[in-house]
């Protein structure tokens, strides 16, 4: 019995995605696209699953297993899931015919996978002239590094993140998780739908080779400029900001919990002043900016003198009905239950086989007319093959039987 394909509804429900890849920068535009209507195929292989799968935790009840790695279900919702051995002709020639009747292929293989694989980007244009092809790597697929591999962490070091995050005293601080290939994400699908806009108009497809690394340094604009004006290098500042001060995170009430303040000039200061209403706020030297900032540790430890018996919640609505900049800092429980996100739905619910009923992050943005949603959980290795070999491709029941009884679909 095939298994039936969940409906997709959506601007992209024309679209039609072929996915090779793994961990996050590739597999997250495929999702973006999916959760907007697309039929996104993801291709992959029990002798070669995703990384997300066998060595990224954390997994559903702390149990390990490959149908219950967490970042693989958060990644890979609303796709079909199919098992080929790209090893194999067979497995190779399926693949081609994926490629035949797709309008995007995304892959996220370290450069020359594909071309040594038979499946390039030359021979899928052959395969069908109006393709868009987007890969996405680490440095992208020319000059001296390109063959280089990595992570996030080594992206978010090269790209200067970790030079600049932790205190002046202390060694650089990493950021957790592929933080870039989750900015290198956004990049990836706007430029998908810009190379189709270019097939639209042309007829011609397109090659675009994205550069993890490139999307992480425009991000590094600021220190970038200060650079190219004056020759500064910037350091570890901890909290502390160039314009705003006091500028920094303070103790509440309670174990681990912390505000955000902000102050970004004098009249906001004065509307510090009157709402803390402390002898020490009124200190001269506190009157300015330049006062504050030459005086800023002993401030620092003041506002944390003052928070750290408040609850969080109260010190963030005094100091927004003040008109002063203040949020609570999140952890993990807040975020998932902080009303303003209840509220847009940007967690939504699915049921996974393995992994029960879970939430998973939906479209980041709402489209008016056409909002995108989470369709289905993630596919579990092979969920989809004979639905999309029988039921998109046309194989014959026997065809499929023969095929899962060789190595093609491992």
């Amino acid at each position: 019995m095939i298994v039936s394909l969940p409906e997709r509804k959506g601007p992209l429900t024309d679209l039609h995605v072929v996915e090779f890849g793994g961990y996050g920068a590739g597999p997250a535009v495929g999702k973006c696209l999916a959760e907007h209507g697309a039929e996104v195929i993801r291709v992959e292989s029990m002798l070669h699953l995703d990384g997300f799968r066998t060595n990224y935790p954390p997994y559903a009840g702390n149990v390990p297993g490959i149908e219950r790695a967490a970042m693989f279900a958060i990644t890979n919702d609303s796709k079909l899931g199919v098992s080929l051995n790209l090893k194999t002709e067979k497995g190779r020639d399926l693949a081609r015919r994926l490629m035949e009747r797709a309008d995007v292929v995304v892959e996220n293989f370290t450069p020359g996978v594909m071309d040594k694989l038979g499946l390039g980007h030359e021979v899928m244009m052959g395969l069908n002239p109006k393709l868009v092809t987007l890969s996405t790597s680490n440095q992208g697929r020319t000059g001296p590094q390109a063959n280089r591999a990595g992570f996030g962490s080594h992206l978010t070091s090269l790209s200067g993140f970790t030079e600049l995050t932790g205190w002046p005293d202390r060694q650089p601080a990493l950021l957790w998780g592929p933080y870039i290939d989750y900015i290198a994400v956004a990049y990836g699908v706007v430029a998908v739908l810009a190379a189709l806009e270019q097939v639209r108009r042309t007829e011609v497809g397109c090659h675009v080779d994205l550069s993890q690394y490139e999307t992480g340094v425009q991000c590094m604009a600021p220190a970038l400029v200060r650079y190219f004006a004056n020759g500064e290098v910037m350091g570890r500042k901890g909290n502390r900001d160039p314009n705003a001060v006091p500028h920094g995170v303070f103790p509440c009430a309670g174990e681990q919990r912390w505000c955000a303040i902000s102050v970004h000039d004098d009249a906001e200061w004065n509307r510090f002043v009157l709402e803390v209403g402390e002898p020490w706020v009124k200190e001269p030297e506190f009157s300015t900016v330049a006062g504050r900032r030459d005086n800023e540790d002993q401030l620092e430890a003041l506002i944390a003198g003052w928070t750290s018996n408040k609850p969080r919640e109260d010190v963030v609505e005094r100091m927004r009905k003040a008109g002063v900049h203040a949020a609570p800092v999140n952890d993990m429980g807040d975020v998932y239950s902080d009303p303003q996100l209840v509220y847009r739905n940007a967690f939504q619910r699915v049921d996974h086989p393995h992994m029960g009923e879970h939430a998973v992050p939906g479209p980041s943005y709402i489209l008016s007319e056409t909002p995108g949603r989470v369709v289905s959980a993630a596919p579990t290795v092979g969920q989809h093959n004979e639905a999309v070999l029988c039921g998109i491709l046309g194989l014959s029941k026997v065809e499929f039987e023969e095929l899962q009884l060789s190595e093609v679909l491992k």
